[in-house]
């Protein structure tokens, strides 16, 4: 098969990189495999590669086609993993071509869009070396659980860049603005009795859903004042719920677990997690914060001149933001101005049945490829 962008792609999906954080529903895990076949990709066409393990096993990959030598640096930034493959209707390493679409994990979340970077990148892999702007290629682990590669990249070389595009499918529109979130357990405790006689005991789940309910009224309200004028409010999600172990035992323990999505505003007053916990003190509400785990918002300045220069490549690309977040967002709090974009949709990110369409991958690698002509 000679190579093009959708051959590549189609190789890309056929190595399994599945994130082992979150139900695989594989034993093919791990980022190594696909971080060593992009480290021989990449060297065929000039980049020095290195490989740096964040996790056992689990590596960034960092490409440069430049030394670093003082010139403006900035970054394609694509994530190595994809989310498990568990209840998928099609076979998720098929790589298959049907229906003007290409078919399996990853197709559009992220694989699509690294392709699309990986080939506009070849096209000009004769002058890479000599622009005035180095273009490297970066692809981190972890994104679809801790972001712990793109947490370590920006300390260890968010102080070489300018600026960083991160692959996501944006169906090739630059999310400049994304929220945060804040993931965490609130657990109640209670005293366990037989449910013959539940005045001997102290029923968790009822002062959980009790408290759930006070939290939801008057810290729902509160974040409803934190806004944005793209991403509108921040938002608080009840997503799990649990305790007990049966019908005739007063339960001792009960947990819930929740995502507050964080606007800007909500992240420059203090962040999620402080507002949380001044909420349930202040209404002395009877359950405590377990493992929360905050992710920053990303705003970067529409007027940014990569931005402009991106805007200027093509005429469907128009600025856009997003309720999820991104590696893009860790970047861009750790110092390099960061934003999402890449053929795909995120509708198919995740699905039993991910494709790309073929159109888009390839118009997402012209788009890209015309915005690294524009930096000569």
């Amino acid at each position: 098969m000679s190579q093009d962008v959708v051959s590549l792609l189609q190789q890309l999906v056929r190595i399994p990189s599945v994130n082992p954080d979150n139900a695989p529903g594989t034993e093919q895990i791990g980022e190594e495999k696909i971080a060593t076949f992009l480290s021989g990709w990449l060297e065929s066409i000039g980049a020095e590669v290195a490989l740096e393990e964040i996790q056992p096993g689990r590596p960034n990959l960092i490409a440069r086609f430049a030394p670093l030598d003082g010139r403006p640096r900035i970054l394609l930034g694509p994530h190595l993993d994809t989310v498990g493959v568990g209840g998928m209707i099609i076979d998720p390493f098929g790589g298959e071509i049907r229906d003007g679409k290409i078919w399996g994990r990853g197709a559009s979340d992220t694989k699509g869009p690294m392709a699309a970077m990986l080939w506009a990148l070849h096209d000009h892999r004769e002058s890479l070396a000599d622009l005035p702007t180095a273009v490297d290629f970066v692809a981190f682990m972890a994104e679809e659980s801790g972001q712990w590669g793109s947490k370590d990249f920006a300390k260890r070389h968010g102080k070489d860049y300018r600026f960083a595009l991160v692959g996501e499918p944006t169906s090739m529109q630059v999310v400049h603005v994304t929220k945060g979130s804040l993931w965490a357990t609130l657990r109640a405790t209670g005293k366990a009795a037989h449910s013959s006689q539940p005045e001997r005991g102290e029923n968790a789940i009822l002062k959980l859903t009790r408290a759930l309910d006070q939290l939801d009224h008057h810290l729902g309200g509160q974040l409803a004042t934190f806004t944005h004028p793209v991403l509108g409010r921040s938002t608080m999600n009840i997503g799990i719920i649990r305790g007990g172990a049966r019908p005739n035992i007063v339960p001792d323990l009960a947990e819930a677990e929740i995502d507050i999505r964080i606007t800007p505003a909500l992240a420059a007053a203090g962040g999620a997690l402080q507002l949380l916990a001044e909420t349930i003190d202040f209404y002395d509400l009877p359950i405590e914060i377990v493992d929360p785990h905050e992710n920053p918002p990303m705003d970067t300045a529409a007027d940014h001149p990569m931005i402009q220069a991106l805007l200027a490549s093509d005429a469907s690309t128009r600025l856009a933001g997003a309720p999820w977040f991104s590696d893009a967002a860790h970047l861009s709090n750790g110092g390099v101005p960061s934003i999402c974009i890449g053929p795909g949709s995120i509708d198919q990110a995740h699905t039993v049945d991910e494709f790309i369409e073929i159109a888009a991958l390839e118009q997402g690698a012209a788009i890209f490829s015309k915005f690294i002509a524009g930096l000569r």
